[in-house]
């Protein structure tokens, strides 16, 4: 353990163990807002936070009150997540769920999937979320696929989108000639709603070449790190909901992105990592629509279709490049009976139809049919047990059943056990089907990743729910990776990756107006066919988020740690390790009327020089100044 990462650490573990016998002495003190329970919906099912084994939940509080731009901002708040980008604005950023890789992770926004079959390994990109629209974050760790199907061997991240309702306005400036606007529009009442949001970000930034770290291997010079790398983003919405009858309900959103990035590259005649001319650009559309059936014998039933599209393109010194991807879905589902009754399901069927271009400029598809069942049944008062069960035929693979268990106990005194086990696969990408990118052929069939995953969790809340505490064990095994091997391919199954470690939380309303929010994860990720550590996976992470709010005024100061990792050398391909770092941000607000609110930022307090990505700068000390209306 490196000595960089030793107070963050020690203190959010220290902290966490006196919260317990501090709780009485902080609840005489102020009798502030409790926690409150927190309901997890990314289960199809939806449970308590505190019996949902490996669920978080970030809320919309939350993104205000750390003042939060983009997903990466909040997602590395969160136990088990591993983010790293190539870039400090706009760059490539990819999340890692105890420790299975980007690719392994599900993304859903307002329960559609996102990822984005036209990368290689069908990652997601999650510069381009803009959390102006956003009113929840939901995070599953550990295996889901018996719940969303391929893709979600790490877990799931699940975006909710905002019911704007009344006018909301944000406008922010700052260094590097950042500015940023976002506004919402619209009306909601229980019979309909319709409204409209919007929202812009622009930088000139920095280089996203570090040039305190600028050096090469022997035969490059020193590169040039003067030209600022920006990134011009605008987001869209329209979304509307009607009541028809007692029974029947639409509702549906149409969600635009286009962003247009300055980036890094591996220019000749050296090829290590510089400053280029290299314009990275992507435009995307997500929609949905609808239909949700209050049927008898206590069945509602939804039938929905969505339509996901992306076009990215890259220009500059190495060529021309632009590939685009489509997805559809087509879901049913049937669901019955109520939590709080002791016995609830949901259950349904699945279209997934997708196509993407290939580097050839041809085009490819794959698609899969699913069916599942899920449920949940409380036995006596103190037990809760989930299950769900998945078929996925996959149009050119061998069919997967997958399954997850889960239980929550209540032992009393505000404690609670949590546990489960799940399995995960994933199907190669178009890709890797038809060996894209390839010069070497295969020498054997590429199988899917499969997955297992176990976690045995603690959880303790308060008496007067001012403290919630959480630690869980957990264990993720990865079978049949697929990676590209060496310099020209093929695509091979590595035999087993695993993960072992611990992830904790603390949230706590502390009294006077403090609230504390505090989260530590120790992975162990190793690629048992070499014994190494597994890439961009620090084994130690930390982040903890003190707030105050006093009458008008709202002050919060929050601190994130990282150990070091192995990562990519500045050649894209020699390993090298990542120094840990310890970065603060300070924010802050005034209540100028129930309606305008003064707001305030400096991001990296202490100026640290730290990088998410090896060779890829991080600014320094920055700052932001804006204004919020809320109607």
């Amino acid at each position: 353990m490196s000595v960089s990462r030793l107070p963050l650490a020690a203190v959010l573990l220290a902290g966490a163990s006196l919260i317990p016998a501090l709780a009485p002495t902080l609840a005489y003190a102020d009798p502030a807002t409790p926690v409150g329970e927190v309901i997890v919906t990314a289960t199809r099912l939806p449970a308590p936070v505190d019996l949902t084994p490996g669920a978080y939940v970030v809320t919309d509080k939350d993104i205000a009150q750390r003042q939060a731009t983009f997903a990466a901002d909040v997602l590395n708040t969160v136990p088990s997540l591993s983010v790293y980008s190539t870039g400090a604005f706009g760059g490539l950023t990819g999340v890692r769920q105890r420790g299975a890789s980007s690719d392994q992770t599900l993304v859903l926004v307002d329960g559609m999937p996102v990822n984005d079959a036209s990368q290689p390994a069908g990652g997601f990109d999650f510069s381009a979320i803009d959390l102006a629209d956003i009113s929840r974050v939901e995070v599953l760790n550990g295996p889901q696929s018996s719940i969303w199907g391929s893709d979600a061997i790490g877990g799931v991240i699940s975006f909710t989108t905002k019911e704007p309702n009344g006018v909301s306005l944000d406008a922010e400036t700052g260094s590097y000639w950042t500015s940023r606007l976002a506004g919402s529009v619209g009306v909601a009442n229980d019979k309909w709603a319709l409204g409209v949001s919007a929202s812009s970000f622009a930088t000139n930034g920095i280089s996203a070449v570090d040039p305190r770290n600028n050096y090469a291997p022997y035969f490059a010079p020193p590169q040039d790190t003067s030209e600022q790398d920006g990134t011009r983003d605008i987001t869209a919405s329209v979304r509307g909901r009607l009541s028809v009858t007692d029974w029947l309900e639409l509702d549906g959103q149409a969600r635009i992105n286009q962003s247009r990035t300055d980036i890094a590259g591996y220019p000749a005649p050296f090829f290590v990592l510089a400053d280029a001319d290299d314009v990275a650009t992507s435009r995307s559309l997500d929609a949905y629509l609808r239909a949700k059936v209050t049927g008898p014998f206590g069945l509602n039933q939804e039938l929905s279709v969505s339509h996901y599209v992306i076009s990215r393109g890259d220009t500059g010194e190495g060529g021309d490049f632009g590939y685009d991807a489509s997805r559809d879905v087509y879901r049913w589902t049937v669901a019955g009976g109520d939590a709080k009754d002791g016995l609830s399901f949901i259950g349904g069927a699945e279209r997934d139809n997708t196509d993407a271009s290939l580097s050839t400029g041809a085009h490819s598809d794959l698609g899969a049919s699913s069916l599942f069942l899920a449920g949940q049944w409380r036995p006596f008062e103190r037990l809760t047990t989930s299950a769900s069960v998945r078929y996925d035929d996959p149009d050119k693979y061998h069919g997967q059943v997958t399954a997850r268990a889960g239980a929550g106990y209540e032992i009393g005194g505000g404690f609670s056990l949590v546990g489960s086990f799940g399995q995960g696969f994933k199907t190669p990408t178009i890709s890797e089907t038809v060996c894209d990118f390839c010069s070497a052929p295969r020498s054997a069939s590429l199988q899917p990743e499969h997955a297992t995953g176990e976690d045995v969790g603690l959880v303790w809340r308060s008496p007067d729910h001012r403290v919630s505490i959480r630690a869980t064990a957990f264990n993720l095994d990865v079978r049949d990776e697929i990676v590209f091997s060496g310099f020209f391919g093929p695509y091979v199954n590595l035999p087993r990756t695993r993960s072992r470690g611990v992830e904790a939380e603390v949230e706590a309303a502390l009294g006077w107006g403090f609230n504390l929010q505090a989260s530590y994860t120790h992975d162990d990720a190793i690629d048992e066919s070499t014994g190494l550590q597994v890439l961009r996976v620090p084994k130690d992470m930390a982040s903890g988020g003190l707030f105050w709010t006093w009458r008008q005024t709202h002050l919060g100061l929050a601190v994130r740690n990282e150990s070091s990792d192995p990562d990519i050398g500045l050649d894209g391909f020699t390993e090298v390790t990542r120094p840990g770092f310890t970065v603060a941000n300070l924010t802050g607000g005034y209540d100028l009327t129930k309606h305008l609110t003064l707001t305030a930022r400096v991001e990296n307090l202490g100026g640290s020089h730290y990088e998410e990505s090896y060779g890829f700068a991080e600014p320094g000390r920055s700052v932001f100044v804006g204004i919020r209306f809320r109607e």
